[in-house]
Parts: C-alpha cells; sequence; structure tokens
C-alpha cells in the first residue's frame, strides 16, 4: 500500500477516534444535567428534574441536525460538535429555546449558501457553503447557552408562559434568550440578503456612500431583513409556546413575543452595523 493511503487512513483513524471521545464525553455531561437536576429536586422541591424522554429528545435531535449540518458543510467538525453541545443545554432546558435555536440555524444556513459565488466576489474569505465553526457557534450560542442555565437553576427544566406578574426572574431570562438568538438572526439576514441585493450601502455613522461588503454598511434591504429575521425566530418561540404550554388560558398573551424577536433583530442588525463602523477594520 502507497505511504499516502497509509497517512489517510490515519487520519481517519484518528478522526473517527476523536469523534467516538467526544461524543462520549457529551454523552456524560448530559447525564450529569440529569443527575443533578434528580438531585435538586429531591432537596428542592420546588425545582422539575429532567424527566427520561426529555433528556433523551435533548441527546438524539441536537445530534440528528448537527450531523446533518456537517454532512451539508453548514458546520465544520468543531462547529458540529460546539453545536451539539449548544443544541442540549437549550433544547433541555426549555422547547421554546430549541425551536428558536433551529430557526435561527436553519434560516441563517441557507441564507449563507444562497448566492454563494456572489458572496465569494465581495468576500475573499468566504467558505464554500458558508461553514461556519466552533467560534462562530459559540459567539451566536454564548449568550444564550448562559441564559437556559441560569433558567434551569432558576425555574428547572420546562416550558412556562412569559408572564411578569407569575415567573418575573424566568420570563426576563426567557426573553433575553430570545432576543440574543433575533438578534443573531436579524445581523445574519441583513449581511447574507443585503450584501446581494443592494448595490449602494451607506456607512451608519456618516450615511455615506460605501462598498459592498463594508463593516458599518447598511441599506433598507438590509434592515427590512433583519426585522424579519428576528420576527421568524420569534414566530417559532411563539408557536412552540402554543405547543408545549399548558396553561396559556391564565396567563399573559404570548403574541408580544413576535414583536419582540423583530424588534430585537432589527436592533442587533443595527447596533453591530455601529460597532463595525466604529471599531472593525474594513
Amino acid at each position: 500500500m502507497p505511504l499516502y493511503s497509509w497517512d489517510d487512513f490515519y487520519k481517519q483513524y484518528v478522526k473517527m477516534i476523536t469523534n467516538i471521545i467526544i461524543l462520549s464525553v457529551l454523552i456524560c455531561i448530559s447525564l450529569s444535567f440529569w443527575i443533578v437536576s434528580m438531585t435538586a429536586s429531591t432537596y428542592y422541591g420546588t425545582l422539575r428534574p429532567i424527566s427520561p424522554c426529555r433528556w433523551l429528545f435533548s441527546i438524539l435531535i441536537p445530534l440528528m441536525i448537527a450531523s446533518r449540518g456537517f454532512k451539508k458543510k453548514s458546520l465544520d467538525h468543531g462547529g458540529a460538535i460546539g453545536g451539539l453541545l449548544v443544541g442540549f443545554i437549550l433544547t433541555v432546558a426549555n422547547y421554546s429555546f430549541f425551536t428558536a435555536l433551529l430557526m435561527f440555524f436553519i434560516t441563517s444556513s441557507k441564507l449563507t449558501k444562497w448566492k454563494g459565488e456572489v458572496k465569494k466576489k465581495i468576500d475573499s474569505e468566504y467558505k464554500e457553503g458558508g461553514q461556519r465553526n466552533w467560534v462562530q457557534v459559540f459567539c451566536n450560542g454564548g449568550v444564550p447557552t448562559e441564559l437556559a442555565l441560569l433558567y434551569m437553576i432558576e425555574n428547572g427544566p420546562g416550558e412556562i408562559p412569559i408572564d411578569f406578574s407569575k415567573q418575573y426572574t424566568a420570563s426576563w431570562m426567557c426573553l433575553s434568550l430570545l432576543g440574543a438568538l433575533a438578534s443573531c438572526a436579524g445581523d445574519t439576514w441583513a449581511s447574507e440578503i443585503g450584501t446581494v441585493m443592494s448595490h449602494e450601502p451607506r456607512l451608519i455613522t456618516t450615511w455615506e456612500k460605501v462598498p459592498v461588503g463594508t463593516n458599518g454598511g447598511v441599506t433598507v434591504v438590509g434592515l427590512i431583513s433583519s426585522l424579519l429575521g428576528g420576527t421568524s425566530v420569534g414566530v417559532a418561540y411563539f408557536i412552540s409556546q402554543l405547543i408545549f404550554v399548558n396553561d396559556l388560558d391564565i396567563s399573559a398573551p404570548q403574541w408580544p413575543i413576535i414583536v419582540f424577536g423583530g424588534i430585537a433583530g432589527l436592533l442587533g442588525s443595527v447596533i453591530d452595523s455601529y460597532l463595525g463602523a466604529t471599531m472593525q477594520y474594513s
């Protein structure tokens, strides 16, 4: 067998063993969540434990999505692992968190690949298929993951209506997490759609015309796209509330979640553009 074939075999073998080890570690981490939640619910009766069905769902569904994202080149190897960890924590905390994350991931992945040939001419660092690495995954999912962990400490795993009169702290955490994902979606939609469909962006600080792809450049199409991106995340969260929350009839109306998602998407995109114009190199 030629030398290059042995090298290739060795690399594939190492990659396979690495995947097995990482998956085993993630399963151990997920089991620790289950054990801790059962122990905490024993000593603190107000906390709900993680049910076996929720634990299993939180393992299998993110694993399937991360694997598909890796095969479709939406995620690289590190991105798939990071996505699996973020997906598990958000799913086990609240199914509404998971659907919001899923909406952001699916729409962003599709839009990043959309008109890739045009984007490659504009951005020399554009990756084929818009592949995301672990840094990008944690930049987008790090804050939601932290909020999901705080939510479980405060409320335990499970779905609740956003109602400040009954669940004040937990409701703030839910809205904060929704706002973080909506902001990421809004910024991504604005970047991916505005870059291709708009030809005369203006710098947000001076309103002067700048080349397409300039950091801090905004367009009407981009701003509308950011509003729609945040709204899509809000819609996903709202629909999952209707499906999984039982006592919505005695709780505050949930439809403002959609409006909140849209506003968060627009504001997130505007703030990101301002930071790009003042602090980022173009």
